[in-house]
């Protein structure tokens, strides 16, 4: 039972995922977008010629990678229904060393696709329901491709709201996110106001820096307060972007790039000092320097009462140190310190050697997604049984309050689930998809998990490869570095909270726990009776 503006059911699902996507540092890991789009996913696959060529990425990994991007594309309306997909389908079929003919063919190809790739999608998606993919398909491709053209999670958050209260149909959906894949970037003045300024006179050389008075006399231009304000002066940027908030991140970067220069001056290391905030032409409000963090959250540094034992060093206390690089600063340290996190822990000598896709340290991916999956369904079970609040208390809602421990409120729910579907449950319009899920998924736990933990394989190698285009490669500005953590960080969390917790409660070895959780995907609702809220417990 919900209510919603919008009543058209598809719309319903559609938006409530772009609410669930379009999220900032609070959102919960499992209802976050973790694939990216097609048209960066064939740009990544293009660039990862590149880097095979140079020995950064081995042939393999290539050849996983391809063949792995053209068994999604096989669904994907935005590649067309002849002339397009053929191409892409014969590119990936082959590898696409550089150089060679075929991957100066995809180079070229990808630039056809790239345009009008939404409006193909608006077409394929106005014919009856019955006909039209799946609701959770449209909602992850939509929002996907929207956040790898540039745009920031907040600015489609604003948007997909929008939507929600103008009563649309699936149909204003689609044009409505064409129009914005067609939009072009705009030029924003962007302010960055410096609290110190080591060797200034290098400082006033430069043709964007304003001095205090300049910097107060821009504030107030654009309509900002300045009482109180002191600062030693600033940079002016200008900066292409879709939105305001985008430009304020590509502001940030620069921050990043300046403040880690200045850690190479001798006697006064890391002077540079910016001010908390960075200031848009146009926009509003000052924008926070620091960004949001990236969703990486172990939890269970709290709940297993560690947070402030930091005097062990074990490997996980090693590794909890590596991650933390991850949810906030520059990309290049976040990616290289979260994938070094996942291998100390679960790589181990006896692993897989040799040119096989599981070889060398791709296993670690494979392990980690696998512990993720198997914590996916507990986490969603037990946030719907906390939201499930009907307006009178029913049976299933006294239930819950009675559960001492969150593996008793997901059983029940699961149970509500599978007897009832999702409309046993009484929520608000953003959870009815996150049920729907997982009505889905305990009717058909092996085939939904091996669904999850198929993308989140997809995520963690992606990681792997990032970082290995940083540390060996030199390179931080890969096509999908952004967009490699976006995904990877929240899931990161969630793998480590579960490890985390396995060792504080079993004293439990992270590659023991890996071990549990591929066995559970394989044996889950069989003739073990193993249920979906007891893929990560020990067995009896």
């Amino acid at each position: 039972m919900v209510s919603s503006t919008v009543q058209d059911p598809y719309a319903r699902h559609v938006l409530a995922r772009m609410s669930d996507f379009f999220v900032d540092e609070r959102g919960p890991w499992p209802r976050r977008l973790w694939d990216i789009g097609s048209v960066l996913a064939l740009e990544e696959v293009w660039e990862a010629g590149h880097w095979q060529a140079h020995n950064v990425l081995t042939p393999a990994t290539c050849d996983w990678q391809r063949n792995e991007l053209k068994a999604i594309l096989g669904k994907d309306a935005g590649l067309g229904d002849r002339d397009l997909r053929r191409e892409i389908t014969t590119l990936l079929s082959k590898p696409l060393p550089d150089p060679s003919p075929e991957r100066r063919r995809l180079k070229e190809i990808i630039g056809h696709l790239r345009p009008g790739y939404l409006d193909r999608w608006t077409t394929a998606i106005a014919v009856e329901e019955a006909e039209r993919v799946k609701p959770e398909r449209f909602s992850r491709t939509i929002a996907a491709h929207l956040l790898d053209l540039g745009y920031s999670g907040l600015y489609l958050r604003d948007w997909a709201r929008g939507l929600k209260t103008a009563r649309v149909t699936v149909t204003d959906i689609a044009e409505s996110a064409a129009e914005l894949a067609r939009a072009r970037p705009q030029t924003f003045d962007v302010l960055v106001a410096l609290d110190k300024v080591p060797r200034r006179d290098l400082a006033e050389a430069m043709p964007n820096w304003l001095n205090k008075g300049k910097v107060g006399a821009w504030l107030r231009e654009h309509g900002h307060d300045t009482t109180g304000f002191r600062t030693g002066g600033g940079f002016v940027y200008q900066l292409q972007a879709l939105d305001a908030l985008g430009a304020a991140d590509q502001a940030r970067q620069l921050v990043d790039r300046m403040t880690a220069r200045s850690e190479f001056l001798r006697g006064r290391r890391g002077g540079v000092l910016p001010l908390p905030y960075i200031w848009v032409a146009g926009y509003g409000t000052p924008v926070p320097l620091e960004p949001p963090a990236r969703g990486v959250d172990v939890l269970s540094l709290v709940s297993e009462g560690h947070l402030y034992k930091a005097d062990s060093r074990e490997r996980i206390d090693d590794a909890l140190e590596l991650a933390a690089a991850s949810n906030r600063g520059a990309l290049a340290p976040a990616v290289a310190g979260g994938w070094a996190a996942v291998e100390s822990l679960l790589v181990h000598p006896d692993d897989p050697r040799g040119d096989g896709e599981r070889s060398g340290k791709a296993v670690a991916a494979d392990r980690m997604a696998a512990i993720i999956a198997c914590s996916w369904p507990r986490a969603e079970l037990t946030a719907l049984a906390h939201r499930h609040q009907p307006a009178q208390p029913d049976a299933l809602s006294e239930a819950i309050a009675a559960c001492t421990a969150n593996r008793e409120r997901a059983r029940l729910v699961a149970d509500a689930l599978r007897a009832g579907g999702p409309e046993a449950l009484t929520l608000r319009y953003t959870d009815t998809a996150a049920a729907q899920r997982m009505a889905a998924l305990v009717q058909n736990p092996r085939r939904q998990l091996a669904e999850v933990n198929h993308a989140f394989r997809i995520a963690m190698r992606r990681l792997y490869r990032t970082r290995n285009i940083i540390l060996h490669g030199g390179a931080t500005q890969g096509v999908a570095l952004d967009a490699s953590l976006r995904t990877a960080a929240p899931l990161l969390g969630a793998g480590l909270d579960r490890i985390v917790h396995a060792s504080y409660t079993e004293g439990l070895d992270p590659l023991d726990l890996a071990a549990r959780a591929e066995v559970a995907l394989q044996l889950v609702d069989g003739e073990t009776g193993l249920s979906t809220v007891d893929l990560l417990e020990p067995s009896r």
